[in-house]
This record gives C-alpha cells, structure tokens and sequence, in this order.
C-alpha cells in the first residue's frame, strides 16, 4: 500500500456523489476529509492542515465562494479547484478573482480530475523543488516527503502539521525558526489561538525527539524556535 502524501479536503453536500469522489481520491493515495457543508468544511480547514481544496459551490450555511475567500484570508497559497453544476461565466469569473486554481463543471471525468490535481500539486510543488526532503537530526532521521521520523527501532509517522513544523526546523537547524512565520506558513494566521495550538505540536515533537539527549528543540521567549544538535 501506498503512502498517502497529499491531503485534500472535500467541499461536497451531494452525499452520493462527495462518497464517490472521497473513495476515487482514496484508492488514488490521496488522505481525502469530505466536508458535507460549508461551515463544517471552514472548521476542518481551521484544525488540520491540507495540500489542496476542492470546492462545490452551492452549498448549505457557507457556499463555496464564501468558504474559498476564508481559506485564503487564511492561506495565500493552498490550491483550490471549485465544482459547480453550472457553467455560468460570471461564476466562472468569480472563481478565478478570488483565486482558483481551477474549475471544473459536473459532471466531468473522473480522469481529468486526478490529472487536473497531480498537475496543481506538482506546480505547488516548484517552491520547494530546492529544499532537502531528508535530514539526520543526531541519531535519528526525517523523512519530509513520507512525514516519518526514525528512532532508533522506532519510526513515527507525523501529522501533517508536525511533519510540516519539523521541515521547517530542520531547514534551518541551530538557527531561529520565527514563531510568526511558522503560523503563517502552516495555521495561516499568528492570532493567540493559533500559537496555543503550535505550543501544542512543538511539546509534541519535544517527545519525538528526546531520543538522543543531543537533540534539543528549545524556545526563544518572544522570538520563536531553534532546533539544535549538539554534535560530540
């Protein structure tokens, strides 16, 4: 079984047609959270974190457009593909002003979907073509690409956000990793809520780490984070 590397969050109150799309994405290695309205979709989005956003526009309390300004008041760069019934040019155009990668009218193949998506994500991708996937962290080793963390006999497999926090770090390892920057990157905003929770997942990879006593994640009161590896 494939690793699923990519997560895709699934804006659909169509329950027969979201269920087929989640199961055609699932058994095509992508990690797939089917939202059945707008407003449950805005909460998943604001709890975990996603590689793309595939959107229906008219849904129930928060429509697609509604949902599609808030992500991206939220995250500048996550990709989203909007779907829609309709094949009205002014919807059409509304997407594309507030920031759609694409958009794709039902009903539509499922092949050029997966094909649509593979291509926005390998564009999403170019930013961090230079950046290394693999690092030796003291005695252990991170996998970004598989999100896994070998200790030892022991390999974890992180959550997306850890994953993503513990990339960062390691990209700048023994320098200061802003705690700003961290925010804005993975929550998509530096609010008091959001910094509580990144508290959360910094004392998480804390654990994770305290397998080799050199390796230590300290906090820079004010400022942010270092991961450091005292080298023998």
């Amino acid at each position: 079984m494939k690793e699923k590397t990519h997560r895709i969050l699934l804006a659909e109150d169509d329950p027969n047609f979201g269920t087929v799309m989640h199961d055609y994405l699932d058994i095509n290695d992508y990690e797939v959270t089917l939202c059945r309205d707008g407003k449950e979709a805005q909460q998943a989005f604001d709890k975990d974190y996603f590689d793309l956003c595939i959107l229906d526009i008219m849904m129930p309390f928060m429509d697609g457009f509604a949902l599609a300004k808030y992500i991206r008041s939220k995250n500048k760069e996550i990709p989203i593909i909007f779907l829609t019934a309709k094949s009205l040019k002014t919807d059409m155009l509304e997407g594309y002003k507030i920031g759609a990668d694409d958009y794709i009218t039902k009903p539509f193949d499922s092949e050029i979907l997966l094909m649509k998506i593979k291509a926005i994500l390998n564009r999403s991708k170019e930013d961090d073509s230079g950046k290394p996937m693999q690092f030796k962290i003291g005695l252990m080793n991170y996998n970004h690409k598989l999100r896994t963390l070998t200790a030892g006999e022991n390999t974890y497999r992180l959550s997306p956000k850890e994953g993503e926090l513990l990339h960062m770090l390691c990209l700048r390892m023994n320098d200061l990793l802003k705690r700003e920057t961290a925010l804005r990157k993975i929550w998509g905003d530096d609010n008091y809520f959001t910094a509580r929770s990144m508290d959360v997942f910094v004392a998480k990879l804390r654990k994770y780490l305290s397998y080799d006593p050199e390796v230590v994640l300290e906090n820079i009161h004010g400022s942010g984070f270092r991961l450091i590896v005292n080298k023998s």
